[in-house]
Protein backbone atom coordinates (compact mmCIF):
# COMPACT_ATOMS: atom_id res chain seq x y z
CA UNK A 1 0.00 0.00 0.00
CA UNK A 2 0.73 3.60 -0.80
CA UNK A 3 -0.69 5.05 1.91
CA UNK A 4 1.23 7.14 4.63
CA UNK A 5 1.45 5.22 7.88
CA UNK A 6 0.74 6.83 10.93
CA UNK A 7 2.46 5.06 13.78
CA UNK A 8 0.24 5.38 16.91
CA UNK A 9 1.96 5.21 20.46
CA UNK A 10 -1.36 3.81 22.46
CA UNK A 11 0.82 3.28 25.45
CA UNK A 12 1.40 7.31 25.24
CA UNK A 13 -1.92 7.93 25.29
CA UNK A 14 -2.90 6.27 28.49
CA UNK A 15 0.11 7.50 30.21
CA UNK A 16 -1.00 11.20 29.26
CA UNK A 17 -4.36 10.57 30.42
CA UNK A 18 -3.00 9.25 33.72
CA UNK A 19 -0.91 12.33 33.87
CA UNK A 20 -4.09 14.34 33.80
CA UNK A 21 -5.94 12.14 36.15
CA UNK A 22 -3.23 12.42 38.39
CA UNK A 23 -3.64 16.42 38.38
CA UNK A 24 -7.55 15.41 39.67
CA UNK A 25 -7.66 12.61 41.27
CA UNK A 26 -11.74 12.84 42.53
CA UNK A 27 -13.24 13.54 39.01
CA UNK A 28 -14.26 11.77 36.57
CA UNK A 29 -12.71 11.86 33.19
CA UNK A 30 -13.84 11.89 30.01
CA UNK A 31 -11.75 11.46 26.95
CA UNK A 32 -12.35 13.46 24.06
CA UNK A 33 -12.34 11.21 20.99
CA UNK A 34 -14.13 13.15 18.29
CA UNK A 35 -12.92 13.88 14.69
CA UNK A 36 -11.29 10.24 14.80
CA UNK A 37 -9.50 11.21 17.81
CA UNK A 38 -7.59 14.17 16.86
CA UNK A 39 -6.66 11.80 14.00
CA UNK A 40 -5.03 8.89 16.19
CA UNK A 41 -8.37 6.45 15.50
CA UNK A 42 -11.72 6.61 18.16
CA UNK A 43 -11.88 2.75 17.85
CA UNK A 44 -8.44 1.95 19.05
CA UNK A 45 -8.16 5.48 21.29
CA UNK A 46 -11.31 4.10 23.09
CA UNK A 47 -10.21 0.35 23.20
CA UNK A 48 -7.30 1.36 24.92
CA UNK A 49 -8.86 3.70 27.40
CA UNK A 50 -11.82 1.34 27.73
CA UNK A 51 -10.43 0.97 32.01
CA UNK A 52 -9.50 4.29 32.12
CA UNK A 53 -11.95 6.64 31.14
CA UNK A 54 -15.30 7.39 32.54
CA UNK A 55 -16.68 8.97 29.53
CA UNK A 56 -15.97 9.39 26.04
CA UNK A 57 -16.86 12.53 23.92
CA UNK A 58 -17.56 12.96 20.30
CA UNK A 59 -18.70 15.69 17.74
CA UNK A 60 -21.16 13.95 16.08
CA UNK A 61 -23.92 10.65 16.34
CA UNK A 62 -22.88 8.88 13.54
CA UNK A 63 -19.11 9.21 15.58
CA UNK A 64 -20.59 7.83 18.67
CA UNK A 65 -22.55 4.86 16.40
CA UNK A 66 -19.12 4.02 15.12
CA UNK A 67 -18.23 3.55 18.52
CA UNK A 68 -21.12 1.62 19.48
CA UNK A 69 -20.37 -1.30 16.67
CA UNK A 70 -16.76 -1.20 17.51
CA UNK A 71 -18.32 -2.99 20.95
CA UNK A 72 -17.36 0.40 23.01
CA UNK A 73 -19.76 0.17 26.26
CA UNK A 74 -18.99 2.86 28.28
CA UNK A 75 -20.94 6.43 27.93
CA UNK A 76 -20.64 8.24 25.24
CA UNK A 77 -21.10 12.33 25.46
CA UNK A 78 -22.37 13.51 21.48
CA UNK A 79 -21.27 17.46 21.94
CA UNK A 80 -23.06 18.70 19.13
CA UNK A 81 -26.90 19.05 19.38
CA UNK A 82 -28.60 16.29 17.62
CA UNK A 83 -30.79 18.26 14.25
CA UNK A 84 -33.17 15.50 12.93
CA UNK A 85 -34.99 12.34 14.03
CA UNK A 86 -32.83 9.76 12.30
CA UNK A 87 -29.73 11.41 14.47
CA UNK A 88 -31.74 10.90 18.06
CA UNK A 89 -33.12 7.68 17.07
CA UNK A 90 -30.08 6.11 16.17
CA UNK A 91 -28.76 7.52 19.21
CA UNK A 92 -31.29 7.11 21.96
CA UNK A 93 -31.46 3.11 20.89
CA UNK A 94 -27.42 2.95 21.12
CA UNK A 95 -27.57 5.20 24.73
CA UNK A 96 -25.60 7.56 23.37
CA UNK A 97 -26.01 10.89 25.71
CA UNK A 98 -27.14 14.02 23.58
CA UNK A 99 -26.37 17.81 23.99
CA UNK A 100 -29.60 20.03 24.69
CA UNK A 101 -28.15 23.75 23.77
CA UNK A 102 -31.34 25.35 23.28
CA UNK A 103 -35.16 24.66 23.96
CA UNK A 104 -35.64 23.80 20.39
CA UNK A 105 -33.02 21.23 20.90
CA UNK A 106 -34.63 19.75 23.97
CA UNK A 107 -38.25 19.87 22.03
CA UNK A 108 -37.30 18.00 19.34
CA UNK A 109 -35.80 15.11 21.83
CA UNK A 110 -39.22 15.30 23.84
CA UNK A 111 -40.96 15.21 20.58
CA UNK A 112 -38.82 12.01 18.78
CA UNK A 113 -38.94 10.17 22.03
CA UNK A 114 -42.15 10.37 22.19
CA UNK A 115 -43.02 8.87 18.36
CA UNK A 116 -40.77 6.26 18.42
CA UNK A 117 -41.13 5.30 22.21
CA UNK A 118 -37.85 5.67 23.01
CA UNK A 119 -35.67 7.17 26.24
CA UNK A 120 -33.37 9.78 25.35
CA UNK A 121 -30.53 11.03 27.77
CA UNK A 122 -28.97 14.28 27.28
CA UNK A 123 -26.68 16.88 29.52
CA UNK A 124 -27.62 20.74 29.48
CA UNK A 125 -25.00 23.02 27.36
CA UNK A 126 -24.41 26.53 29.28
CA UNK A 127 -23.31 29.32 26.76
CA UNK A 128 -20.85 30.90 29.20
CA UNK A 129 -18.87 33.07 26.77
CA UNK A 130 -17.80 31.15 23.86
CA UNK A 131 -20.85 31.50 21.78
CA UNK A 132 -20.73 28.47 19.79
CA UNK A 133 -23.57 26.29 21.68
CA UNK A 134 -25.59 26.50 24.59
CA UNK A 135 -27.85 28.20 26.46
CA UNK A 136 -27.57 32.09 27.78
CA UNK A 137 -28.36 32.64 31.04
CA UNK A 138 -31.67 34.35 30.50
CA UNK A 139 -32.84 31.48 27.81
CA UNK A 140 -32.13 28.93 30.50
CA UNK A 141 -33.90 30.32 33.41
CA UNK A 142 -36.94 30.89 30.88
CA UNK A 143 -36.41 26.93 30.03
CA UNK A 144 -36.41 25.87 33.68
CA UNK A 145 -39.88 26.98 34.29
CA UNK A 146 -41.07 24.82 31.25
CA UNK A 147 -42.73 21.12 31.28
CA UNK A 148 -40.18 18.49 31.15
CA UNK A 149 -40.94 15.00 29.26
CA UNK A 150 -40.56 11.77 30.95
CA UNK A 151 -38.50 10.20 27.57
CA UNK A 152 -35.66 12.78 28.44
CA UNK A 153 -33.27 12.15 31.00
CA UNK A 154 -31.00 15.36 32.38
CA UNK A 155 -28.37 13.84 33.42
CA UNK A 156 -25.43 16.33 33.67
CA UNK A 157 -24.47 20.27 32.56
CA UNK A 158 -21.79 21.62 31.28
CA UNK A 159 -20.05 25.20 29.65
CA UNK A 160 -16.77 25.38 27.74
CA UNK A 161 -13.88 27.80 28.48
CA UNK A 162 -13.17 29.48 25.14
CA UNK A 163 -9.90 31.90 26.82
CA UNK A 164 -8.30 28.74 29.76
CA UNK A 165 -5.11 30.64 29.54
CA UNK A 166 -6.59 33.72 30.62
CA UNK A 167 -7.43 33.43 34.29
CA UNK A 168 -9.62 36.39 34.76
CA UNK A 169 -11.54 35.56 32.14
CA UNK A 170 -11.97 31.84 33.13
CA UNK A 171 -12.66 32.79 36.26
CA UNK A 172 -15.52 34.97 35.35
CA UNK A 173 -17.34 31.85 33.56
CA UNK A 174 -16.63 29.56 36.37
CA UNK A 175 -18.38 31.65 38.93
CA UNK A 176 -21.57 31.95 35.93
CA UNK A 177 -21.50 28.51 35.38
CA UNK A 178 -21.77 27.68 39.25
CA UNK A 179 -24.17 30.02 39.58
CA UNK A 180 -26.51 28.56 36.96
CA UNK A 181 -25.79 24.98 38.10
CA UNK A 182 -27.19 25.72 41.49
CA UNK A 183 -30.62 26.88 39.56
CA UNK A 184 -30.65 24.06 37.99
CA UNK A 185 -30.10 21.16 40.09
CA UNK A 186 -32.66 22.73 42.57
CA UNK A 187 -35.05 22.17 39.50
CA UNK A 188 -32.75 18.24 38.14
CA UNK A 189 -31.62 17.21 40.96
CA UNK A 190 -28.22 16.68 41.29
CA UNK A 191 -25.98 16.87 37.69
CA UNK A 192 -22.95 15.84 36.25
CA UNK A 193 -21.10 18.98 36.43
CA UNK A 194 -18.44 19.55 33.56
CA UNK A 195 -16.41 22.81 32.49
CA UNK A 196 -12.87 22.29 32.11
CA UNK A 197 -11.01 20.59 29.09
CA UNK A 198 -7.43 20.19 29.03
CA UNK A 199 -6.72 23.98 29.55
CA UNK A 200 -9.23 24.15 32.12
CA UNK A 201 -7.37 21.08 33.86
CA UNK A 202 -4.47 23.09 33.69
CA UNK A 203 -5.59 26.56 34.20
CA UNK A 204 -6.61 25.58 38.04
CA UNK A 205 -7.69 22.62 39.58
CA UNK A 206 -10.41 24.48 41.43
CA UNK A 207 -12.30 24.62 37.65
CA UNK A 208 -12.69 20.54 37.85
CA UNK A 209 -16.17 20.04 39.21
CA UNK A 210 -17.55 16.36 38.72
CA UNK A 211 -15.35 15.53 35.86
CA UNK A 212 -12.93 17.14 33.30
CA UNK A 213 -12.56 16.57 29.17
CA UNK A 214 -9.54 16.11 28.01
CA UNK A 215 -8.80 15.94 24.19
CA UNK A 216 -5.68 17.58 22.92
CA UNK A 217 -3.68 17.00 26.08
CA UNK A 218 -4.03 12.95 25.49
CA UNK A 219 -2.51 13.23 22.10
CA UNK A 220 0.45 14.58 23.52
CA UNK A 221 0.33 18.34 23.28
CA UNK A 222 -1.07 21.65 25.32
CA UNK A 223 -3.70 24.16 24.33
CA UNK A 224 -1.81 27.77 23.39
CA UNK A 225 -1.15 29.64 25.89
CA UNK A 226 -0.13 26.85 28.19
CA UNK A 227 4.03 25.89 28.52
CA UNK A 228 3.79 24.64 31.96
CA UNK A 229 6.13 21.25 32.70
CA UNK A 230 3.05 18.62 31.75
CA UNK A 231 5.21 15.47 30.83
CA UNK A 232 3.03 14.31 27.98
CA UNK A 233 4.17 12.68 24.65
CA UNK A 234 3.10 13.09 21.29
CA UNK A 235 1.72 10.33 19.94
CA UNK A 236 2.14 9.74 16.46
CA UNK A 237 4.66 10.03 13.70
CA UNK A 238 3.93 9.72 10.14
CA UNK A 239 5.97 7.86 7.76
CA UNK A 240 6.22 7.68 3.65
CA UNK A 241 8.01 5.92 1.06
CA UNK A 242 10.55 7.61 -1.45
CA UNK A 243 9.09 6.90 -5.01
CA UNK A 244 11.88 7.87 -7.19
CA UNK A 245 15.38 9.80 -6.53
CA UNK A 246 16.89 11.12 -9.83
CA UNK A 247 18.58 14.11 -11.92
CA UNK A 248 16.16 16.28 -13.72
CA UNK A 249 16.59 16.37 -17.38
CA UNK A 250 14.75 19.73 -18.32
CA UNK A 251 12.31 22.14 -16.68
CA UNK A 252 11.04 22.67 -13.26
CA UNK A 253 10.79 20.87 -9.91
CA UNK A 254 7.03 19.95 -9.48
CA UNK A 255 4.80 23.28 -9.75
CA UNK A 256 7.92 25.86 -10.20
CA UNK A 257 11.15 26.59 -10.88
CA UNK A 258 14.57 23.92 -10.02
CA UNK A 259 17.42 26.25 -7.92
CA UNK A 260 19.66 23.31 -7.81
CA UNK A 261 19.56 21.56 -11.37
CA UNK A 262 23.28 20.15 -10.82
CA UNK A 263 21.48 18.39 -7.67
CA UNK A 264 19.57 15.45 -7.59
CA UNK A 265 15.85 15.39 -5.95
CA UNK A 266 13.51 13.02 -4.32
CA UNK A 267 10.04 12.52 -4.44
CA UNK A 268 8.47 11.32 -1.15
CA UNK A 269 4.64 9.67 -1.44
CA UNK A 270 3.14 12.93 0.50
CA UNK A 271 1.34 15.43 -0.68
CA UNK A 272 -1.66 17.91 -0.13
CA UNK A 273 -4.07 15.05 -0.31
CA UNK A 274 -2.62 13.71 2.74
CA UNK A 275 -3.74 16.83 5.02
CA UNK A 276 0.47 18.25 4.51
CA UNK A 277 -0.08 21.78 3.77
CA UNK A 278 0.42 22.92 0.09
CA UNK A 279 3.38 25.21 1.62
CA UNK A 280 3.94 22.56 4.22
CA UNK A 281 7.66 23.64 4.88
CA UNK A 282 8.37 19.17 4.42
CA UNK A 283 12.15 20.40 3.04
CA UNK A 284 10.22 20.55 -0.06
CA UNK A 285 11.46 22.83 -3.20
CA UNK A 286 8.20 24.48 -4.30
CA UNK A 287 4.55 23.51 -3.34
CA UNK A 288 3.14 20.60 -2.27
CA UNK A 289 1.94 18.45 -5.05
CA UNK A 290 -1.22 16.81 -4.60
CA UNK A 291 0.66 13.24 -3.85
CA UNK A 292 4.05 13.32 -3.44
CA UNK A 293 6.76 16.38 -2.84
CA UNK A 294 10.01 17.24 -4.00
CA UNK A 295 12.61 17.46 -1.96
CA UNK A 296 17.10 18.41 -2.20
CA UNK A 297 17.33 15.32 0.31
CA UNK A 298 19.33 12.57 -1.00
CA UNK A 299 16.96 9.65 -0.10
CA UNK A 300 16.76 6.23 -1.64
CA UNK A 301 14.08 4.77 -4.08
CA UNK A 302 11.80 2.45 -1.62
CA UNK A 303 13.31 4.27 1.60
CA UNK A 304 11.03 4.50 4.13
CA UNK A 305 11.23 7.98 6.03
CA UNK A 306 9.27 9.89 9.24
CA UNK A 307 7.89 12.98 7.81
CA UNK A 308 6.09 14.57 10.72
CA UNK A 309 6.72 13.87 14.67
CA UNK A 310 6.29 17.13 16.10
CA UNK A 311 2.25 19.19 15.49
CA UNK A 312 3.60 21.84 17.46
CA UNK A 313 6.77 22.65 15.71
CA UNK A 314 5.04 21.92 12.16
CA UNK A 315 1.72 24.00 13.30
CA UNK A 316 3.80 26.97 14.10
CA UNK A 317 5.86 26.49 10.53
CA UNK A 318 2.17 26.92 8.77
CA UNK A 319 0.12 29.38 11.08
CA UNK A 320 -2.12 26.97 12.53
CA UNK A 321 -2.22 25.14 15.37
CA UNK A 322 -1.77 21.58 16.46
CA UNK A 323 -5.39 20.48 16.55
CA UNK A 324 -5.83 21.39 12.62
CA UNK A 325 -2.45 19.55 11.98
CA UNK A 326 -3.61 16.18 13.84
CA UNK A 327 -6.71 15.79 12.66
CA UNK A 328 -5.59 16.77 8.82
CA UNK A 329 -2.90 14.19 8.85
CA UNK A 330 -4.85 11.33 10.23
CA UNK A 331 -7.20 11.15 7.67
CA UNK A 332 -5.81 9.40 4.75
CA UNK A 333 -3.03 7.74 7.05
CA UNK A 334 -2.97 3.77 7.55
CA UNK A 335 -2.87 3.98 11.25
CA UNK A 336 -0.25 1.31 13.33
CA UNK A 337 -0.91 1.01 16.81
CA UNK A 338 2.19 0.21 18.90
CA UNK A 339 2.67 -0.51 22.70
CA UNK A 340 5.93 0.29 24.41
Amino acid sequence: MQQNRAEIRLDYIRNNAEVFMNLVPQQKFCAVVKADAYGHGAVAVCQSLARTADMFAVSLVEEGVQLRHAGIESDVLVLTPALNADEIVRGGILGLIFTVGDIRDYVLLAKIAEEYNIVVRCHIKIDTGMNRYGFSEKSFYYFLAKKFSDRVHIEGIYSHFYKPDDFAVAQKQFCLFRKICEKAEYVFGALLKHISATGGVLASRDFSLDMVRVGIGLYGYLPSGFHCDCPVKPAMRMYADVVSSHSPVIGGAGYGDYPCPEQKISIIRAGYADGFFRQGNLQNINNLCMDAHLTLQRLKKYQTICIFSDADEYAQKNQTISYEVLVMLGRRAEKFYVEG
